[in-house]
């Protein structure tokens, strides 16, 4: 895929308020162009940033993680097709996936399926009633958001390797749970460090709290960048 290498790191707004928001893409400057707004921003008014990044020529991916009966599904994911955001997510159901590509029809919309979320092992998945585990689960939705025809999956590091073989080149792997190395893990269970993630298959790197809580976020973030050069070249 023609994807910029600059393009390849995403950095996550977790933040809760629009004005952090804000103030974490002024001090990250023009070292990073492609920007993830999650639940908890959208929902504390970040909607009105997405206008903002967009107008700013920055690209947007919108992880709301939708699920819900296909029809309020489909309205959803065409809505959000006239923000002029480049990604979207939605939970890697088979109704769900089928019922966002229709929303996301002769649109620029890429629409996500999250597969397993990274905070999650087997046990977590056997806690949930599920009777695969991560890697058979992660397998799955895979071919079943192939399908469906939609563009790419949401997985974690560990999952790219066999993925890739799976889907082929035509879909994109966005990978949260990226970490420099020394970087805190926090939450996430199933991680890698930035090269390690390109190598294995990764279009996209999702990174938050490793470039949000950095003394220098624009440094931090240049840093990454260059990883992501050095492993693309």
């Amino acid at each position: 895929m023609n994807i910029k290498t600059r393009d390849k790191l995403i950095v996550a707004l977790d933040l809760s308020e629009v004005a952090q928001a804000r103030a974490m893409v002024e001090r990250l400057g023009d070292s990073v162009e492609f920007f993830k707004i999650g639940m908890e921003l959208a929902y504390g008014g970040g909607f009105a940033l997405v206008d903002e990044l967009r107008r700013a020529g920055k690209k947007i991916f919108l992880d709301l993680k939708l699920h819900d009966i296909g029809h309020t599904v489909e309205k959803a994911t065409a809505q959000v097709a006239r923000l002029g955001v480049q990604f979207l997510t939605v939970h890697a159901f088979p109704q769900t996936l089928a019922a966002a590509a229709r929303g996301s029809a002769g649109s620029g919309l890429k629409v996500l399926g999250v597969t397993v979320m990274t905070s999650y092992d087997d046990a977590d998945l056997e806690a949930a009633g599920y009777r695969l585990n991560v890697s058979e689960l992660v397998a799955l939705r895979a071919r079943q958001a192939k399908d469906a025809g939609i563009a790419g999956l949401i997985l974690s590091p560990e999952e790219l390797t066999a993925t890739r073989a799976l889907v082929g080149e035509e879909m994109l792997l966005v990978t949260p749970g990226v970490r420099p190395a020394g970087a805190a893990l926090g939450d996430q269970k199933r991680v890698a460090t930035p090269s390690e993630a390109l190598k294995r298959g990764a279009d996209h790197l999702v990174i938050g709290r490793p470039v949000l809580d950095a003394a220098d976020p624009r440094e931090t973030a240049r840093a990454i960048q260059r990883e992501i050069a050095e492993s693309c070249a």
